[in-house]
């Protein structure tokens, strides 16, 4: 990256940052109904990849989805509101944390079955293969999700059909409250199946945006040319629990303390103060971040509470909800 796309690249991390936090605040005030995921730590994952992609490449996320829909264009307004349950939200009160999607921006969708969203990856890529496109498809899951079936079914038939799809394991060492390494029998649970299929794998620094945005660039490019998936393992930390009623007691302090000092903002503050862009310039951007943010937060409070007419549409793509055979 050039130190324009890298100082982007860290206001879009800090833009999601500063949302997480208020997504939390906003629970701790009882705005935010049900359960969260929050993505503290991951940003670095979803940024960097997104640099990677094209806009009408297709991006699948797990729960701990928030940062994916950011980084391919849902505003801070519109996640905010739907954690809400808002009508101005980005599934308009219908999809809530664990699903937010924006199929537009080829973000299709986040889901809260472990593992169930790598087959439909899969098959957006065969799709892609179908229609003659050069389109990928990109799989995040996290390290619990390659211990269930449907990794290893995916990884098997994207392999024997050479499928343009990326699966990218999110590898913040937990699967939920255990440590991944404890049922495991492998020290790296996605690099180390890679060659059991016959496919490139890969381990990366997933708290460095550069890093990733070269992998995924690099791995998005053979795909594109024929030579079928990949799998990455981006190495990273969430900075808050599994989810909102998680305090993450089970992690040691001195582990907690190491992942902290090498925070993915920190990381590219530093990277972009090597390429020479001052602390002034940093300092706008993450003031423009926190504006953004703030603006985001009294808007989606300020919005009005879903028709409960609508409840039923969207069912089906014609909008219509009655039964069908």
């Amino acid at each position: 990256m050039e130190p324009a796309e890298l100082l982007a690249a860290y206001e879009r991390m800090t833009v999601i940052r500063r949302t997480e936090k208020a997504a939390h605040d906003l629970f701790l005030q009882g705005l935010v109904k049900g359960t969260t995921h929050l993505a503290a730590g991951h940003e670095a994952i979803a940024v960097g990849a997104s640099a990677a992609l094209r806009p009408d490449d297709y991006v699948f996320a797990t729960y701990r989805g928030h940062h994916h829909a950011m980084a391919r264009g849902a505003t801070p307004e519109e996640c905010l509101a739907e954690l809400m349950s808002r009508a101005t939200g980005l599934c308009r009160a219908k999809g809530g944390s664990m699903h937010l999607t924006k199929a537009s921006t080829g973000m299709l969708g986040s889901y809260a079955i472990v593992g169930s969203h790598l087959p439909m990856a899969a098959g957006a890529a065969w799709s892609a293969r179908l229609r003659g496109t050069d389109q990928i498809a990109v799989a995040f899951f996290g390290d619990g999700a390659t211990n269930i079936g449907a990794f290893h079914e995916a990884l098997n038939l994207a392999a024997v059909w050479k499928l343009p799809v990326l699966f990218v394991c999110e590898n913040n060492l937990y699967m939920e409250y255990t440590p991944i390494a404890d049922v495991t029998a492998v020290p790296r649970p996605a690099a180390d199946r890679a060659p059991a299929y016959g496919i490139p794998g890969e381990v990366v620094d997933g708290n460095d945006v550069l890093a990733v945005e070269e992998a995924v660039a690099r791995f998005a490019a053979r795909a594109r040319a024929g030579e079928g998936p990949a799998l990455l393992e981006a190495l990273t930390y969430r900075h808050f629990g599994h989810s909102r009623s998680d305090p993450a007691s089970y992690r040691p302090a001195e582990e907690v303390e190491r992942w902290l000092k090498h925070d993915p903002l920190d990381l590219a503050r530093g990277r972009l103060v090597e390429m020479g862009v001052s602390e002034a310039v940093i300092g706008e951007a993450d003031d423009r971040a926190t504006s953004l943010v703030q603006k985001a937060v009294e808007a989606a409070k300020a919005a009005p509470a879903p028709d409960p007419d609508e409840a039923l549409t969207d069912v089906w793509a014609d909008g219509g909800a009655a039964w069908r055979t």
